[in-house]
Parts: C-alpha cells; sequence; structure tokens
C-alpha cells in the first residue's frame, strides 16, 4: 500500500476500551487508580498532565490490550543504532512478511518496500539519510525515525507518548497532521496543550492518581489545561 495512502474505514464504531474502577501500578506502587472511560473507534484523544502523572502506565495498559491493531510509538524510540534509517522503518512492517523476507530485506532493500519507505521518508524529511545509520542523525531526526517506524506498521489505531515532544513547533504540528491523516484514532500523551486542542477532540486530564476530567476539546481552552501543572 502507497504510504500517501489513508487506511480504508474501519467497521461501525464500537467500544476499543471499556475501563471501570481500574487501578495501574507502576513498580508496585500505584499510579492510577479507580479509572473508568469508554474509547471508541474514530476518536482522537488527548491525555495530558505532569511528568511522572501516570500518563505513560495508561499509554502501555491500552496498546496491550489492543496489540494487534495498535500502532505503537514510544517516547524513548528504541531504535537499532548501527542500522540505517531504512532498515529501522522497515521494522514496523516485520509482522507482515515472512522470517526469509525480512533476513532477504535486511542485506539488501528489496523493491516494493524500498518504494513504500521511499515516500514516508519524503513525508518524514528523512530521504536524504534513508541510507545513514540511526546514530549518525541528531535527536530530532531520530524521534521522526520513531514516528516513521510507527507509520509502516499502517494500523488504523495510534498510541503515541509524547511522539513530537523533541521537535519544535513547526515540524511538531506537520508530523502530528501526518499521524492523524493515516489513522482513524488516536490516543496521544502531549505536553503541548495547544496542539491537544488543536488535533484532538477530546481531552482526559490527569492529576493525582485520577482523572481530573474527560471533555470535548471545543468545552476546554489552554488555560484550563494549565491547571493540571500548577
Amino acid at each position: 500500500m502507497s504510504t500517501d495512502q489513508k487506511l480504508s474505514s474501519p467497521p461501525e464504531a464500537k467500544a476499543l476500551f471499556a475501563l471501570k474502577g481500574l487501578t495501574l501500578d507502576y513498580q508496585r506502587k500505584p499510579v492510577l487508580q479507580n479509572i473508568s472511560l469508554t474509547i471508541t473507534h474514530g476518536e482522537r484523544i488527548a491525555i495530558v498532565g505532569k511528568s511522572g502523572s501516570g500518563k505513560t502506565t495508561l499509554l502501555k495498559y491500552l496498546r496491550e490490550q489492543q496489540a494487534q491493531q495498535c500502532a505503537w510509538c514510544p517516547q524513548l524510540p528504541g531504535l537499532v543504532p548501527t542500522l540505517s534509517v531504512y532498515h529501522n522503518i522497515f521494522m514496523g512492517a516485520l509482522g507482515r512478511h515472512n522470517s526469509l523476507f525480512n533476513l532477504l530485506n535486511l542485506f539488501k532493500p528489496l523493491k516494493a518496500p524500498l518504494k513504500e519507505i521511499t515516500e514516508l521518508a519524503q513525508q518524514l524529511k528523512l530521504d536524504t539519510h534513508l541510507h545513514e545509520s540511526v546514530e549518525s542523525l541528531s535527536g530530532g531526526q531520530q524521534q521522526r525515525v520513531n514516528i516513521g517506524r510507527s507509520l509502516h506498521q499502517q494500523r488504523t489505531l495510534f498510541i503515541g507518548d509524547e511522539p513530537v515532544s523533541g521537535l519544535d513547533s513547526f515540524q511538531s504540528e506537520d508530523l502530528l497532521q501526518l499521524i492523524s491523516d493515516r489513522h482513524h484514532t488516536l490516543i496521544l500523551a502531549l505536553h503541548d496543550t495547544e496542539q491537544a486542542l488543536k488535533f484532538c477532540d477530546r481531552i482526559i486530564g490527569i492529576k493525582d492518581q485520577q482523572l481530573l476530567f474527560d471533555s470535548p476539546s471545543r468545552e476546554l481552552n489552554p488555560a484550563q489545561l494549565t491547571e493540571l501543572y500548577a
């Protein structure tokens, strides 16, 4: 599938997640308590709150529940530094191919995946670095490789943990638009409250181990969201 094509529409909207009274721990300590929320296909959700408030813990739990249909973009990329940009992005598609195909592609990029990843790399402004090792790139470029690997999973659901936190506002907005265009459902932890309001139609605020609010974006403004960081 060409990287500039949108995925076909998912089935009729239904609950992807239905949490009721859930407590989540990190290192055997509760970080979120009595969490109840429902998320359906087609929603675009931002989770906001202080660092350490439990956003990552919640995202990882949601990812585990829908691992087969979720494109996951972690905050720490976990790239293979000695491999090229091409091969790191291709890792998003490992599960779509057999072992022989993946092995052959490791030694020499095959025609079809090379075409797809080249198109995607152009959108990520990484095409001139496609055959360079990831360790030679800047931190911002590595973050774009991380996003590219997630996009190349070609899933309808995207879960991202601060996916654009290390990029300037122009780059981050372009990439959030690209992520939004290519997925029907978004669940993003974002530290930029204006971006949360712009790209998501529902905002979940976390504070003091609780869901402080769960509201449509149109009912909120940046000043209200900054209260989470007070």
